[in-house]
């Protein structure tokens, strides 16, 4: 079948991907939808590597198809998928990685966790995901480090001139990162993405984990996503500091990890998401680096 992209559909794909990538995903639709039996639903309005639908498939049922360029990052999310094999993350059904082209499972209602409004809950769903949760990668060689990760964004921001005080910040996560390292040292497939937005609740009342990167590491590396997307609009940073402080003291308790080693893992992520939205020519915020390295000096 053919999707009929209504115009601010397929003009949305093309201000962001580019008119041969939307040429692209109507072209694999067609082919997608014939091989594995398919009927497009819907645009997922949410665009950043992927282009993302909601189908039907007499195969498998409810999916998602997720439509890229043939990249590394395609390839990490399908095998980290494929080796936790559904254990608490969603299943993927098929794929046709030298393409770029994912079908995965779609969990249905998808409530997101962000939607509960109790932060206790939040913090008991995570913390149930995240124990017992990470194993070891078939082929650790396939996947990035977490500290290639951070090595990485680190000499990318030495280049920019337009940012030398985010570039310290970053130095400094960087040598905290390769200093924990040495003690947390274990080599486990991580999400690498593991937030609130990434974990959806199903029809049975339980919580999937969906979109993993893929990344090997410790996984207390696996912690500090998921605090920083515990911020709120328009919080005060007295209140932003309070609530910081109580999530990782919850967590110290939940993970059994020291808070000053997620206080640390939480500067170290802070920094990096910072670097990484100037390497995407987004506006960083310095103020939420001082805060986070604020944070990490505090008992």
């Amino acid at each position: 079948m053919i999707y009929n992209f209504k115009e601010f559909e397929a003009q949305k794909i093309i201000e962001y991907f580019g008119d041969a990538f939307f040429n692209k995903v109507q072209n694999d639709i067609e082919f997608y939808s014939n091989k594995w039996g398919i009927e497009i639903l819907e645009l997922v309005d949410y665009f950043s590597v992927n282009c993302i639908f909601k189908c039907s498939s007499k195969k498998f049922g409810d999916s998602i198809l997720k439509i890229n360029r043939p990249c590394r990052e395609v390839f990490t999310e399908y095998n980290t998928l494929r080796e936790y094999n559904g254990k608490r993350f969603c299943n993927v059904f098929d794929s046709d990685i030298e393409n770029g082209v994912i079908l995965e499972e779609c969990i249905k209602p998808g409530i997101r966790l962000r939607d509960e409004q109790s932060l206790e809950k939040r913090l008991n769903v995570f913390s149930n995901l995240f124990n017992g949760l990470h194993i070891e990668p078939e082929n650790p060689s396939m996947y990035p480090t977490y500290i290639e990760w951070v090595s990485r964004i680190t000499k990318y921001m030495s280049g920019r001139d337009d940012y030398k005080e985010l570039y310290l910040y970053m130095k400094k996560a960087e040598n905290i990162c390769l200093q924990i390292s040495q003690s947390y040292n274990r080599k486990m497939l991580l999400h690498g993405d593991f937030h609130h937005d990434n974990i959806l609740l199903n029809n049975d009342g339980e919580y999937k984990i969906i979109d993993p990167k893929g990344v090997v590491g410790d996984p207390i590396f696996d912690v500090p996503r998921y605090i920083l997307n515990e911020s709120e609009e328009g919080i005060s940073s007295e209140k932003y500091y309070e609530k910081i402080c109580n999530i990782i003291n919850s967590l110290e308790t939940s993970l059994s990890i020291p808070k000053k080693i997620i206080k640390q893992c939480y500067f170290i992520e802070m920094s990096m998401a910072n670097c990484w939205n100037v390497e995407d020519n987004a506006k960083p915020d310095i103020q939420s680096v001082i805060m986070a390295e604020n944070i990490m000096k505090c008992s």
